[in-house]
C-alpha cells in the first residue's frame, strides 16, 4: 500500500472525486501527513494521469508527472460515479469517511443524489471540500475555466508584465496551487470543528477569489482612496525593488528603507551614505532614475550567484533568480531535505518537492502514487465485504 505510514492523523478519511490540480493538491497533503487519502479515479483513469512530460518521454497513465506528484501517497480506486450502482457504493464508503472532496461543476452531485444534504445523511460530521473556477453560486458559478483564465479573472494577470505590454501569466499551475493550499486549510479547521462540535461542513472554494485575496496592497488602494496602483512595471519596480540583469543571470532585490546602509556596502559604495540625493527614503525616490542607474551599472559588473552568497553575511535582502536546476542544486533545500527521492514500479526513482510547511510534532512521509485502481481488491472486498467475484462482474461492466 503506497500510503504514508501512520500518523496522530492515520485515523481520517479523504475521499478525493476531484479531478483538478487543485483538488489533487490539497489531497497530497493530508496524503502525506498519514491521513488515508483514497483518489477515486473513473475507469479510464485520473485526467492527470493523461498529463505529461512522462517519465522516459514514453506516454503512459502511471507516469505522467503531475499525477505522480500530487497522487503521491494515496491509495487508487476506479469507479464510476455517474451509474447506480457506482452511486451505491459510494455511499458505503461515505460512512467511513471524514472528508469528500470534489471540482464538479455546481450541482452534479445533487443531480447523482450525492448532494451536501445527502451525504450528512449518510454521515453526521461529514466535510463537503466543493473546488471550483467561480463557486457554487453567482452568474458565474458553473462556467470553466482553466489556470490561465482563473489567474486572469483573479486579478493577478492585470500585475505582471512589462508597462505598455500585454499581461502575462506565471509559470506553472500558480492559481490552481493556491486554490489546492486553502482547500487544505479550510479542510483541516472543518474537520477540527467537526469533531470539537459533531458540525458538518460545506466548503466552497472558489480558484478565482483564492487569485483575488492575494492582491496585497492593490485593493486597499482602490477601496480606500480609489486610486489604481495596479499598472504592469515590468521587472524593475525602483531602484531598491526589481530583478537586474548581472554579468552572469539576474539578481532580485527588495531594499527596505532599514536595509540601505548595508545595501550600499554590499555593492562597494559606502560613500552613497553621505550623499545628499539617497540620505532617507524620500530623497531616494526623488532621485530614483540616478539611482537605479547606480544599481544598473553595478549589476552588470557582477556574478549574480556570487553576489547571492555574499549578500547574506552582509545583511542585504539579493538573491539570484534560480532556475529549476538551481533549486535541485539548492544547499540550503538540500539541507532541510526538501526534496525526496520517492521509488515507484513503474516510474522508477524520481525527485518530488516536499510540503512547503513544517510540523514539528508531525513528519511528513514520502509515498509513491498509486497504479490505476491499485487498492479495487483492498478496499471493495477486504472493506466492503464483495467477493472476487463480485469485483469482476463490476469490473466486466464499466462500474469499477
Amino acid at each position: 500500500m503506497p500510503h504514508a505510514p501512520e500518523s496522530s492523523l492515520a485515523e481520517l478519511r479523504v475521499l478525493d472525486l476531484s479531478r483538478s490540480v487543485a483538488g489533487a493538491h490539497c489531497s497530497r497533503f493530508f496524503a502525506g501527513y498519514g491521513v488515508d487519502v483514497i483518489a477515486v479515479e473513473p475507469p479510464a483513469g485520473h485526467p492527470l494521469r493523461r498529463q505529461g512530460p512522462f517519465a522516459a518521454d514514453r506516454p503512459d497513465g502511471e507516469t505522467g508527472a503531475l499525477w505522480l506528484c500530487l497522487a503521491a501517497g494515496k491509495r487508487s480506486i476506479t469507479l464510476d460515479i455517474a451509474c447506480a450502482t457506482g452511486q451505491g457504493l459510494f455511499r458505503r464508503m461515505v460512512e467511513e469517511a471524514h472528508i469528500i472532496l470534489e471540482s464538479f461543476a455546481p450541482g452534479f452531485m445533487q443531480e447523482l443524489g450525492l448532494g451536501y444534504e445527502a451525504l450528512k445523511g449518510i454521515k453526521r460530521r461529514i466535510i463537503l471540500v466543493s473546488v471550483t473556477p467561480f463557486g457554487q453560486s453567482g452568474a458565474q458559478a458553473g462556467w470553466r475555466a482553466t489556470n490561465l483564465t482563473s489567474f486572469a479573472s483573479g486579478g493577478q494577470m492585470s500585475l505582471t508584465g512589462e508597462p505598455g505590454r500585454e499581461p502575462l501569466v506565471n509559470g506553472g499551475y500558480q492559481a490552481e496551487y493556491q486554490a489546492g493550499l486553502q482547500s487544505f486549510a479550510a479542510s483541516a479547521v472543518a474537520v477540527v470543528n467537526a469533531d470539537a462540535y459533531e458540525v458538518p461542513q460545506h466548503i466552497d472554494i472558489s480558484v478565482q477569489e483564492c487569485m483575488a485575496s492575494a492582491l496585497e496592497l492593490y485593493l486597499p488602494w482602490w477601496s480606500y482612496l480609489k486610486r489604481d496602483i495596479s499598472q504592469r512595471k515590468g521587472n524593475v519596480l525602483s531602484a531598491m525593488v526589481g530583478v537586474f540583469p548581472a554579468k552572469s543571470g539576474h539578481i532580485g532585490l527588495h531594499i527596505m528603507p532599514r536595509n540601505w546602509p548595508w545595501f550600499a556596502r554590499a555593492i562597494g559604495r559606502p560613500e552613497l551614505l553621505e550623499d545628499d540625493r539617497f540620505k532617507d527614503n524620500h530623497s531616494r525616490l526623488e532621485h530614483n532614475d540616478e539611482l537605479e542607474a547606480i544599481v544598473y551599472e553595478w549589476a552588470s559588473t557582477v556574478d549574480a550567484r556570487q553576489v547571492y552568497r555574499t549578500a547574506g553575511a552582509a545583511r542585504a535582502p539579493i538573491a539570484f533568480v534560480h532556475s529549476v536546476a538551481d533549486l535541485l542544486d539548492s544547499g540550503q533545500l538540500r539541507e532541510r531535505e526538501f526534496f525526496q527521492q520517492v521509488e515507484h514500479p513503474v516510474a522508477g526513482e524520481l525527485t518530488y518537492p516536499g510540503p512547503p510547511f513544517r510540523m514539528s510534532a508531525l513528519e511528513h512521509q514520502p509515498g509513491r502514487a498509486p497504479l490505476l485502481g491499485e487498492q479495487n481488491e483492498e478496499l471493495y472486498c477486504s472493506e466492503l465485504g464483495l467477493s472476487r467475484r463480485d469485483l469482476a462482474r463490476l469490473r466486466a461492466a464499466g462500474v469499477v
